[in-house]
Order: C-alpha cells, then sequence, then structure tokens
C-alpha cells in the first residue's frame, strides 16, 4: 500500500463536521461564498447582493409572527386519489417529501399575533414538491380562513409555487376556485385577506388565492407569474423586457402594491393589518 492511501483511509475516519459544505454556502445571486451563521443571522438574506433565499415553513412563521404562535393541524385528505404514476408512485413520492419535511404537506397554518396584531398566517414551503397545490393545500387554506373568520382577525397568505399538483389532475386544479370562494366569505365578514408573495409564486397559484389579497406585497427578486417566461416568448414570438415576471417588474407596472425586504415584513405587515382592520371597523 503506498504512502497516500495510507494517509487517505486515515483520514476516513475523520468526522464531516467541520466541513465546508457545513460552514458556508453559495449565494445563488451573486455566488459569492457566505458563511452559513451570518447568512441565517441575516434572515437568509445575503448581505452583499441582497438576494433572498427561500425558507421553509417554520422558519417564515418565526420570521413573521410574534413568540408563542400555534400550529394549526393539518387537514386530512385522501391519499393518492388517482393512483398516479409516472416514473414512480405518487404515494412514493409523498413519502420521499414527508421524510425530507417537517410537516404532512406544502401548506401549514398558525394563529398568533403579528406585532401584537391578531392574524392567522398560512406559509406554502416549495421545499416540499415544489410547494404544489393539491387537495390538502387547498383544505389547508380553506381551514385557515375558516379560523381567521372565527377569531375575527386578518389572514395572511404566503405563496411559493410551482403550480398545481399534477399528480392529483383536475382535483388540484378544483382547488383554485375552492380557494376563491373562501377568500369571498373572509371578505363577506368584513376581514382582511394580505399575501405576501416569495419566489417563486407561479401556475395556477398565481391564478388563483396569490393575486386577490386586499394588498399584494413582494420580496425583492421574487419570481411571480402564470406560464413560464420562455412559453410565453415561443408563444408571442419576442423577446421579453429585462426583469420580466420579477417583483420589481410587477410592481412598476401595477400588479403588486409593494416590494419589501425581509427585515422590514414583519412591520410592514403589522402596519396594513392595522389599518385595513381600523378602516373597515370604521
Amino acid at each position: 500500500m503506498s504512502w497516500l492511501n495510507k494517509v487517505r483511509n486515515s483520514l476516513s475516519f475523520i468526522q464531516k463536521r467541520d466541513t465546508t459544505d457545513t460552514l458556508w454556502i453559495k449565494c445563488p445571486g451573486c455566488s459569492e461564498m457566505l458563511f452559513i451563521k451570518e447568512y441565517e443571522d441575516d434572515l437568509s438574506v445575503c448581505p452583499r447582493c441582497g438576494h433572498h433565499g427561500r425558507i421553509g415553513a417554520d422558519a417564515r412563521l418565526a420570521q413573521l409572527m410574534d413568540p408563542g404562535f400555534v400550529l394549526l393541524p393539518a387537514p386530512v385528505v385522501r391519499e393518492d386519489p388517482l393512483k398516479f404514476r409516472d416514473s414512480k408512485r405518487y404515494s412514493d413520492r409523498m413519502k420521499a417529501a414527508r421524510a425530507a419535511n417537517p410537516h404532512p404537506d406544502a401548506y401549514t397554518n398558525a394563529f398568533g399575533t403579528i406585532e401584537g396584531k391578531p392574524a392567522v398566517v398560512g406559509v406554502q414551503d416549495f421545499g416540499f414538491m415544489g410547494g404544489s397545490m393539491g387537495m390538502a393545500v387547498g383544505n389547508a387554506i380553506i381551514a385557515g380562513i375558516e379560523r381567521a373568520i372565527r377569531e375575527k382577525c386578518a389572514y395572511v397568505a404566503v405563496t411559493a409555487a410551482g403550480g398545481a399538483r399534477m399528480q392529483e389532475g383536475i382535483l388540484s386544479l378544483m382547488q383554485m376556485p375552492r380557494t376563491t370562494v373562501a377568500i369571498s366569505r373572509l371578505h363577506a365578514a368584513g376581514l382582511p385577506y394580505i399575501v405576501l408573495l416569495t419566489d417563486p409564486t407561479t401556475g395556477g397559484v398565481t391564478a388563483s388565492y396569490a393575486m386577490l389579497g386586499d394588498v399584494q406585497i413582494a420580496e425583492p427578486g421574487a419570481l411571480i407569474g402564470f406560464a413560464g417566461q420562455r412559453v410565453i416568448q415561443d408563444t408571442i414570438r419576442e423577446k421579453l423586457p429585462e426583469g420580466f415576471q420579477r417583483a420589481e417588474y410587477l410592481y412598476a407596472h401595477g400588479m403588486i402594491d409593494m416590494v419589501v425586504h425581509r427585515r422590514e415584513m414583519k412591520a410592514t405587515l403589522a402596519n396594513v393589518i392595522d389599518y385595513l382592520t381600523g378602516a373597515r371597523a370604521a
């Protein structure tokens, strides 16, 4: 055995706890290597270029809500209603997604306060099968809105999705009108519906509950749209403008109301809730 093999074998017993994989993260925006603790302390926003990284439901709720919020139970839906299979069974994909995530599906509700203002907040997690909208997501949104009506408080939806979940076919598309009806019930009760659009929010989610807010807020640089840019460009046979479907472009063209940095998001939501509840009470 050569000396190189001896050295390599002796190093194989060293734990990988202190490798660059656990200490550093590469920014998707500027490709700079960031110290992961610094990145997380800055709410998963790159301190160099300001890129807003994708975060999970638990981190999002902790950032937006006051301590002491309560997670609402996830609604139970029929599993794999179409017995769908592509390269894998849908049931196997769900098992893998649940093993990698803390929640049973892509949408999680919590009840609590935002700077003292009561609210129900629903968060869509892109890390769970691309945040795809299926029956569980639709039922969770409806359950969250019903809780907001009972509590007489605002409902905040934080969206992040690649669209409808194809493995549930027409049943996933039916969540578009179902959630729309639930939002109309919230409005009929005189309660605010606020949407926070995060990267990415696309497909049937954009075509339904993501764009029905009384106030539409987006994070900087978030991709927001229905069809993909390449599909649109090939259809209209024209080159799309720079920044097309990004939050700043939509804001400049009146599609959304605000683009807010993650550090200021909690205070902004509290102000919007305070204004809308006060205005409607008056």
